[in-house]
């Protein structure tokens, strides 16, 4: 096949202009060699800023991760910022340990040097709540974490921060991506070798500080963990934060305790991902903790591990619905006040829990760009293991404050010789077993996800599970309390489906949550198995009606 000349064209003018040597090899090749389907894929439009900034494979061309993307990315925000009249104003500048990710974080703070803003770059890789707090611990106009999060070691992602600590939201998104598209040669970007600042630990130190007011003075700090970093940079934060809480050291799992970007143990670094938890679950049959827990990479996210007799090898990964309830009532416990908020596509338990205690309530869209704009927060979750129980300090999820929070819980919990699963049965009892599940799929072709949506959309459900559906919801309109967003919603007798496509990978993702009510104590096994019967059932369903 011959390579049409207006490809070779655009790859050529994009060659000439990457600044970096190692994508500019690799494209080089690519041109040699005429690879006229790699190419096409690299050069079929461009990485795409959204709601949540930038996510995608490293690689050459517009439509991967690599410097050249990151400039222009920058470049546009700070043209954003400037027509916002925040000239002059500070950027702060946090990264990850994943390739590149350190000369992103550079690219970033030359290019706002060079327009005019101040930045000043975190001082090693760090997780990404110590970013968030940063922003508005310095009074910063804006912040930019160079992450991908748990994805694959292939990818890495560029996440925007306004001044107030919390994710961009529409409109700026928009206006953002506009101003990303009018950057026109990169080297007409300013971008000096110097002018920024390197900040020291005094922010770390900080941050550290502001975790101990998540805990109750003279709370018990007695429980016994094992922690995995999942190979990202979690581990030192973390163990520093327990270590000022007074709780016993945790052990750490060794093999992923330091940062790798190859992520060498693991399929994909993500706590939820089958066989991510293997190393921790081998280490805590070992040692015998009270609890496992897990950061994802970037250790904005928190997984919970409790041991269990009745599960495959002894220990049970909590749902982050779970870990979300378990946080709500031990909050509510110690007194709190505020709202509670949570994504719609995370359980109704917080909801039951925040009307008993009397606590605001408010369901919003998928991500904490949602969740940590709702007026007068005091604790926010979703399902995706993300937790943020500080937001006057961190106004995102937050791995570290959240480990601590779930370690007190576990501690007064066990001076009383009860567990967490011994909570999860009181919260059963009180407002009914609430059991959620999810159904995932990975598609190399984002068609099948597009298709999957129309044909739900043309065709919904009437039952799934033999449960009828009763209202049938196409988010993409919006509702009176949440703005468009593409999802469709299904209400049944006694459960709630939730459908959308994953906003950073490949995925479709349907959000399963049944409600069985539970008379005693001895009723919970059997609401348990039928809880699982409907699930099952849903899933089943649901699949064929979507044509995954």
């Amino acid at each position: 096949m011959t390579t049409p000349p207006d490809l070779l064209a655009r790859a050529g003018a994009w060659l000439a202009e990457d600044p970096d040597p190692d994508t500019r090899e690799e494209l080089a090749k690519l041109i040699a060699a005429e690879d006229t389907a790699e190419l096409t894929t690299r050069f079929a439009g461009t990485l795409q800023f959204g709601t949540a900034g930038l996510r995608g494979e490293l690689g050459a061309g517009p439509m991967r991760m690599n410097r050249s993307v990151v400039i222009r990315a920058a470049a546009g925000l700070a043209a954003y910022l400037k027509d916002q009249g925040r000239t002059g104003g500070l950027v702060v500048i946090g990264y990850d340990a994943r390739y590149k990710s350190a000369d992103f974080a550079r690219d970033t703070a030359a290019v706002m040097t060079g327009a005019g803003l101040r930045a000043a770059v975190l001082p090693r890789p760090l997780p990404t709540p110590v970013l968030a707090y940063a922003i508005r611990h310095l009074g910063a106009v804006a912040g930019v974490e160079v992450t991908a999060s748990h994805n694959p070691p292939r990818d890495n992602g560029y996440k925007v921060y306004l001044g107030d600590g919390s994710q961009i939201v529409p409109p700026a998104d928009g206006e953002i991506a506009a101003a990303i598209a009018a950057v026109g040669p990169l080297d007409a970007v300013p971008r000096p070798d110097t002018g920024w600042e390197t900040l020291g630990d005094e922010v770390l130190d900080a941050y550290l500080t502001r975790t101990d007011a998540v805990l109750d003075a003279g709370s018990p700090r007695t429980a016994r963990t094992v922690y995995t970093a999942m190979h990202g940079v979690g581990a030192s934060v973390l163990t520093a934060a327990f270590a000022r809480a007074g709780f016993p050291a945790p052990v750490l799992v060794a093999e992923q305790a330091e940062p790798d970007p190859a992520f060498p143990t693991v399929a994909f670094p993500n706590p939820e991902e089958p066989g991510a938890m293997d190393l921790a679950f081998t280490t805590a049959r070992r040692v015998k903790p009270d609890l496992v827990i897990a950061n994802d990479p970037d250790a904005d996210r928190c997984a919970v591990a409790v041991p269990d007799p009745a599960a495959d090898g002894g220990w049970r990964m909590l749902r982050g619905d779970e870990v979300g309830a378990l946080l709500a009532a031990h909050l509510v416990r110690r007194g709190a006040t505020g709202v509670f908020a949570e994504s719609i596509v995370s359980s109704s338990l917080l909801g039951r829990i925040a009307e008993k205690a009397g606590l605001g309530y408010e369901e919003t869209l998928t991500g904490f760009k949602w969740i940590a704009r709702v007026e007068g927060l005091r604790y926010g979750y979703e399902e995706a293991l993300g937790y943020c129980v500080d937001p006057d300090g961190v106004r995102d999820k937050d791995g570290i404050t959240a480990a601590l929070l779930v370690a007190e819980l576990a501690s007064v919990l066990k001076e009383r010789g009860r567990t967490l699963l011994d909570l999860l049965d009181d919260l059963a009892l009180e407002h009914g077993l609430h059991a959620t599940d999810q159904l995932s799929v990975r598609v190399e072709d984002l068609s099948v996800i597009a298709d999957a949506m129309r044909r739900l959309r043309e065709q919904p459900p009437a039952a799934l599970a033999g449960l009828p559906v009763t209202s049938a919801e196409d988010l993409s309109r919006g509702t009176d309390r949440l703005p468009p967003t593409d999802g469709l919603r299904y209400t049944l007798d006694g459960a709630r489906v939730i459908v959308r496509p994953s906003g950073t990978e490949p995925k479709l993702k349907c959000y399963l949550e049944v409600v069985v009510p539970v008379g005693s104590a001895d009723a919970l096994p059997a609401a348990r198995a039928r809880a699982t019967e409907l699930l099952t059932g849903i899933k089943r369903d649901l699949a064929a009606a979507a044509g995954i």
